[in-house]
């Protein structure tokens, strides 16, 4: 019996924009069976061009990619960096980037059937890992101002302020900065193990601990209507294009006998 079975979703509200920018989905692999992954693009400029271009470019890599005889974690790693890369480059050579020049954030998470996690993001949309109401582990922008201190010498104030500057903002479809991919992994999976994947029009109104209660204790479904509810009401009219995927492990039925048992027969 395996250790847990997966309940997945993802959802979108709108918010308070005129149009939705951001993407989700969630991908089985054509060549690579058991293995899932999550997408999620927040179309920063430029529309949907972008983010749009992330999901296509996530599904044709990930169809492409053989699992080879034995799981390794640093194959995927590199699977999701050349998936970042691949799509900030289409996005750059699109027609429209001249004008608009489209932008989008990255978050994907490859599950494999060997109870593993392995994931990357670029930009502030986040990714939250939970094991059962409590936050484990999630995705934040240290890693980044850390590179630009150490790589770019910048003065840690004007690392830290580098989603208002152009030039240093971490997106795919930059023309003046090549994406910086956060990667992260967890092996040993388990029940009561769960993920979230979202923009930053969710996030931004929610605490670690609120996030990880509200997983916890509800279904994907019921857990992103009451956060896109919850998200609507604190944004007071104001709300960003709201986004996620919802990804729990939880406990298998147990199983039920397959055999009946029948009165025998006295031979004569």
């Amino acid at each position: 019996m395996s250790a847990y079975k997966i309940e997945a979703g993802t959802a979108q509200h709108i918010g308070n924009r005129a149009q939705q920018n951001d993407r989700v989905a969630l991908y089985t692999a054509a060549q690579a069976p058991g293995y899932v992954l999550a997408v999620l693009a927040d179309g920063v400029s430029g529309g949907a061009i972008a983010s749009e271009q992330v999901l296509l470019t996530s599904k044709h890599l990930f169809d492409e990619f053989r699992v080879g005889d034995t799981p390794n974690l640093q194959r995927l790693e590199e699977l999701l960096r050349a998936i970042a890369h691949e799509a900030h480059e289409v996005i750059k050579m699109n027609p429209i980037a001249a004008s608009s020049e489209p932008q989008s954030t990255l978050v994907l998470l490859v599950l494999t059937p060997q109870r593993q996690a392995v994931w990357a993001c670029v930009g502030d949309s986040r990714l939250y890992r939970f094991a059962g109401q409590a936050c484990a582990a999630r995705s934040n922008d240290a890693a980044y101002v850390d590179y630009l201190v150490t790589n770019d010498k910048l003065p840690l104030e004007a690392a830290k302020k580098h989603r208002s500057s152009k030039l240093l903002s971490n997106v795919l479809g930059n023309s003046l900065k090549p994406p910086f991919v956060t990667v992260g992994r967890h092996e040993h999976l388990q029940a009561g193990d769960a993920f979230l994947l979202c923009s930053d029009g969710l996030w931004q109104y929610f605490t670690d601990l609120e996030l990880a209660a509200a997983l916890a204790r509800n279904t994907p479904r019921q857990a992103s209507e009451m956060l896109i509810n919850k998200a609507i009401e604190r944004a007071a009219g104001k709300g960003d294009n709201c986004s996620m995927a919802i990804i729990k492990l939880v406990a298998p039925p147990k199983e039920k006998p397959s055999y009946t048992v029948q009165r025998l027969k006295r031979a004569v």
